[in-house]
């Protein structure tokens, strides 16, 4: 896959590991990167939540951890599907790199091995949404293998992000 961009580098020791209940706070703190200001789960809720994705194999929040820190981070969902002979689809959620430490090949590099998941999986596809319509932002999915070719929908309950 191609790079970020010729001015971005590579990551040089990300640690890229499926987040555990004891990275929780750590990790609901990188989210206010993804929505400033957003409320956040309780520690009771999000260890629940963690807790579901056991019931979706393949199905994980990943995290990546530099210097010790966690830095970047997505969610991937393996989604049974009874069309395509009954093999799975992905989804790719919540990519959030923290803002310090964007441009240096960690979302990416995320992005990389939910996509080598999803595919261990068996799925015949990954998708992903951003309302996001800078774009870096489109160019960074892009250079991650991702293609624009579908048109997306939603219903929502809360209002987009500004």
């Amino acid at each position: 896959m191609p790079a970020e961009g010729s001015d971005r580098k590579a990551p040089d020791s990300l640690d890229i590991r499926v987040v555990t209940p004891t990275h929780l706070p750590a990790l609901v703190a990188l989210y206010q990167h993804l929505n400033p200001g957003d409320a956040s789960v309780s520690p009771e809720d999000a260890e629940a939540i963690l807790e579901r994705f056991a019931a979706y194999p393949g199905s994980v929040v990943l995290g990546g951890w530099h210097d010790g820190e966690l830095v970047a981070s997505c969610t991937l969902v393996v989604i049974p599907n009874l069309t395509r002979g009954g093999m799975p689809y992905a989804l790719i959620e919540n990519v959030v790199t923290a803002a310090s430490r964007r441009k240096n090949g960690f979302g990416r590099a995320l992005l990389e091995r939910a996509v080598s998941i999803a595919w261990e999986q068996g799925s015949y596809k990954v998708m992903l949404l951003t309302s996001s319509t800078d774009p870096a932002t489109l160019a960074f999915y892009r250079g991650a293998g991702f293609e624009q070719n579908k048109t997306g929908f939603q219903v929502r309950r809360l209002p987009v992000r500004p």
